[in-house]
């Protein structure tokens, strides 16, 4: 049993390592994930619990970013402003009920930085299956992100 946990946290370790943002990007973007991510989406992006759910106060809880949710459907650009402006980014008067709790990490976090976060949730991803489609969610979500892709500059 330890020889297989051993072996898939290595083939983890390896794919981040490979990673989407080179060995040391993706090791950043799981100390910054740990550090600035966990607090509210938990250690391994399990997401708060009831988060489809709004609070009293009508803010959703922070959804999944392990694959159970909905962060896959997304380009990178769009995680991109979500992480670097805050969800409220996305509150409008043509979504009255949309509130976000999400804060923005853009003064924290560098665009490098925000990045190897984003990168690094694709890691916890895992091998997970688009429910209805042949693909991986990370094979998914990169043809989303060919239409949306990270920003060229700084924001």
């Amino acid at each position: 049993m330890f020889i297989v946990a051993a072996a898939a946290c290595g083939q983890q370790q390896a794919a981040v390592t490979r990673g989407f943002a080179g060995a040391e990007g993706g090791l950043r973007g799981g100390e910054l994930f740990r550090e600035n991510c966990a607090i509210c989406h938990g250690a391994g992006g399990e997401g708060q619990p009831n988060w489809q759910s709004r609070k009293p106060d009508s803010v959703l809880p922070a959804p999944p970013l392990n694959g159970d949710g909905h962060t896959w459907h997304h380009g990178d650009g769009t995680l991109f402003r979500i992480v670097s402006q805050g969800g409220a980014i996305y509150e409008s008067a043509d979504l009255p009920d949309y509130r976000s709790g999400m804060p923005a990490f853009g003064e924290k976090l560098s665009r490098d930085e925000i990045i190897s976060v984003i990168n690094y949730l694709k890691v916890l991803w895992g091998n997970k299956r688009a429910q209805g489609l042949d693909l991986l969610l990370s094979e998914s979500q990169a043809i989303v992100s060919e239409t949306d892709p990270f920003p060229d500059s700084e924001r």
